[in-house]
């Protein structure tokens, strides 16, 4: 089954089942499918359909790292690349086990935008210096330290700014 722009069009039960599963992933069929009115083996067809065609990419747990003492430091990297080297630069930084986000961005000029987790100011430090700083096509970088979190949740159906 093919859709226009690689889309899977979701009905009022998917997005039901998508919501009850972004709330807590370890509900049961028939838990989510007392919430929304109906069958739990309709539900189990119906996650196991969105798990096909890639619309739940996985189950995981969030954890807090601060609970179980592993304190980070978390900063946001600016890295103004050369245009011809945006991509391989971006592909670069991902692949770095301290690099949990990756976009890119054009304003006045391409730049890549990268949150990153470090155990020390002198390890995040290292890492720019010795892994980014001397990637081919990277032209400069500005890294600013997160000193509070006021909100961080992961992209959810929930909090879809379109409804």
């Amino acid at each position: 089954m093919r859709f226009k722009n690689d889309s899977f069009p979701l009905d009022a039960a998917d997005v039901g089942i998508l919501e009850a599963l972004q709330t807590d992933a370890r509900q049961t069929y028939v838990s989510i499918g007392r919430q929304l009115g109906i069958a739990h083996s309709t539900v189990y067809d119906r996650i196991r359909r969105m798990e096909q065609y890639g619309i739940i990419k996985k189950y995981t747990a969030i954890i807090d790292s601060e609970r179980v003492g592993k304190w980070r430091i978390t900063a946001m990297m600016t890295v103004f690349t050369n245009p011809k080297e945006s991509e391989r630069v971006a592909e670069k930084l991902c692949e770095a086990p301290q690099v949990l986000e990756v976009y890119s961005s054009l304003s006045e000029e391409l730049q890549i935008i990268a949150k990153v987790v470090a155990e020390t100011q002198e390890s995040l430090h290292d890492f720019i210096a010795n892994s980014v700083a001397p990637l081919h096509g990277v032209l400069r970088i500005r890294t600013s330290m997160v000193t509070k979190k006021f909100k961080e949740i992961p992209v959810s159906i929930l909090n879809d700014p379109e409804g």
